[in-house]
Formats: C-alpha cells, sequence, structure tokens
C-alpha cells in the first residue's frame, strides 16, 4: 500500500558537531584554556568577552538547532529566579560603584576558592555548559 504524500514526516537528524560526544569534549577544551588564565586578567577577561559573545552570536543566528522550550515556567521558577535577580542587582551595583575591599563583589570574595587552576577551570565549564544550554533554548 502507497503512504500519502500529506503524512510523511520526515526529521532533521541533529548534526555531527551538534551531539554531546562533541559538544562536551569542545566545552573541556574551553574550560581548559580558561582556566589557564589568572583571575581578573586582561587575558581571562578577553577569553571571556570572545567564548561569550562567539555564543550570543550562535544562539541569536539560526545555526544551531533550537530545543523546545517550556509553554509555560511553573510558579516554583519564579521563586529559583527571585535570588538570581538579587544577586545581579546586588554584583551589579557594587561593581558600578566601585565600593572596593570594604564592600567586595561576590566575585572578588569567590576569588581565593578559585586560585587553583582545576577550580576555575570547572567553573569555566559550568558557566559554558549553562550558557550552551541557553545557546540551544
Amino acid at each position: 500500500m502507497e503512504q500519502p504524500h500529506d503524512l510523511t514526516v520526515t526529521v532533521e537528524a541533529p548534526r555531527a558537531w551538534d551531539r554531546p560526544a562533541v559538544s562536551v569534549p569542545v566545552l573541556v577544551c574551553l574550560s581548559l584554556v580558561g582556566g589557564r588564565f589568572a583571575s581578573f586578567s586582561t587575558e581571562a577577561n578577553l577569553y571571556t568577552l570572545g567564548t561569550g559573545g562567539v555564543l550570543i552570536w550562535l544562539g541569536l543566528s539560526n545555526r544551531v538547532p533550537r530545543r523546545p522550550a517550556p509553554a509555560r515556567l511553573s510558579t516554583g521558577a519564579a521563586w529559583w529566579a527571585l535570588p538570581v535577580v538579587i544577586f545581579g542587582v546586588f554584583e551589579g551595583a557594587t561593581f558600578v560603584l566601585a565600593a572596593g575591599d570594604d564592600f567586595p563583589t561576590f566575585s572578588r570574595l569567590a576569588d581565593p576558592l578559585l586560585e587553583d587552576q582545576l577550580a576555575r577551570s570547572a567553573a569555566w565549564f559550568a558557566w559554558l555548559a549553562a550558557f550552551w544550554g541557553l545557546v540551544r533554548r
């Protein structure tokens, strides 16, 4: 029996570079490079701006296949977003006001934790993985 053409659906196969077997090692390599830079150095800031800029460009272009976004966020998501917004406002205000050592930003407070290269690489991987998840939405 012949299938009508209206019912046939073609599914696009994921691209080879878009699979976790490829994207996770790429993110690991990028995080290892980022972990080699000292915190708050010019090289680290340029690397952050460069990788972030590329990820923003990928997110705004149609080069990366999108995963379906949830139809509606639950009310519990708003309670999780509240501390993130408060943290962002507090971090931004202390950075803009240049409070210095008397009232340091959370980034400066976390700096002793990120002195080790492995810890910096792990933080880089978490940042890149979260950003990659946002690019895919």
